[in-house]
């Protein structure tokens, strides 16, 4: 198995060895991959969920059609398009709080426990419309606001040079570094350059 010299970094393992002989797979070492995010699935983070958002998501759900535990669930997890999928170690917990406020209400019928939104819960839901769309909020971010993160890209250009310090040839590796040589000249131009007016 090759390694390959890449200055002040060393002898560089091959794929299912680290400099001191631990196996990692056949990607980054495991400080890139930190680094940059890409431990992460997908090279994505899902958007952080504020303390409160699950009560609000809840009457707002509610707010729709009555309907039991796990059916809002799965329409928290379908209004956030995937990315937000509550417990039922939280959710339940929280409805009991919302009956115990007196804003959720339940019936038994045929073994199946629906909750619905009692008068003082319809009452919170028409007088709090701003709370409860900031829950939503945050996954409604458009494409154009995720294209200027960096750290996603920062971590596919590492795990492309990763590939190029584990399988590329001596030509390769050569022309790999003039262009991160020509790229960092170009990011130092940017700094140059000032802000766009």
């Amino acid at each position: 198995m090759r390694s390959n010299d890449w200055g002040s970094w060393g002898q560089w393992p091959g794929p299912g060895q680290s400099r001191g002989g631990a196996p990692w797979g056949s990607g980054p070492p495991p400080w890139i991959a930190g680094l940059f995010g890409l431990a992460q699935q997908g090279g994505t983070r899902a958007p952080k969920v504020r303390r409160g958002d699950v009560r609000a998501a809840i009457l707002d759900v509610l707010a729709v059609e009555p309907m039991n535990g796990y059916q809002i669930i799965q329409q928290i997890a379908e209004r956030s398009g995937g990315a937000w999928k509550p417990s039922p170690g939280s959710v339940y917990p929280t409805v009991q709080q919302l009956e115990d406020e007196g804003l959720v209400e339940a019936t038994e019928a045929e073994g199946r426990r629906t909750l619905r939104l009692s008068d003082a819960g319809r009452e919170y839901v028409a007088t709090h419309p701003e709370e409860l769309a900031a829950t939503w909020r945050v996954f409604d971010e458009s494409p154009e606001q995720e294209t200027h993160e960096l750290k996603p890209v920062i971590g596919q250009v590492m795990a492309a040079v990763w590939q190029i310090i584990v399988s590329g040839n001596r030509q390769q590796q050569a022309e790999a570094a003039e262009i991160l040589a020509e790229t960092r000249r170009k990011l130092y131009g940017l700094l140059a350059d000032g802000d766009p007016e």
